[in-house]
């Protein structure tokens, strides 16, 4: 079972790292919260959301990521993601999530586990 989820948050150019490592799920969403207002406090530049340490992302987890992103939207952020495995990248572009977030690919990307435990 994946562990809890978990941000370590880090200043990043005028912006922020977002680091998540565990599950995205119901339980991840005071963690998405916190993580976000601590962001806001290192600048108002980008948000990186790095997904490269999740073990695990449910349909819940996804809409909680679109809550993070309409808020970054109304307060003028722009949201990066990296790290997201090649399944996840194309959910992002089928929800049209991509259209809110640039979805970075590179040799860091890797697999993360999907609703239902397959990889």
């Amino acid at each position: 079972m994946a562990s809890p989820l978990d941000a370590a948050v880090q200043p990043d150019g005028s912006g922020a790292r977002i680091i998540l490592t565990g599950r995205i799920d119901r339980d991840g969403d005071d963690v998405l919260n916190t993580a976000y207002s601590q962001a806001s406090v290192l600048g108002r530049g980008e948000i990186v959301m790095d997904f490269a340490p999740t073990d695990y992302i449910n349909s819940t987890g996804i809409a909680l990521i679109v809550r993070l992103l309409a808020q970054a939207r109304r307060d003028g952020r722009p949201v990066r993601a990296r790290g997201l495995s090649a399944h996840y990248r194309e959910i992002f572009r089928i929800t049209r999530l991509s259209d809110f977030i640039t979805l970075e690919e590179g040799p860091e990307d890797r697999s993360v586990a999907v609703e239902g435990g397959a990889r």
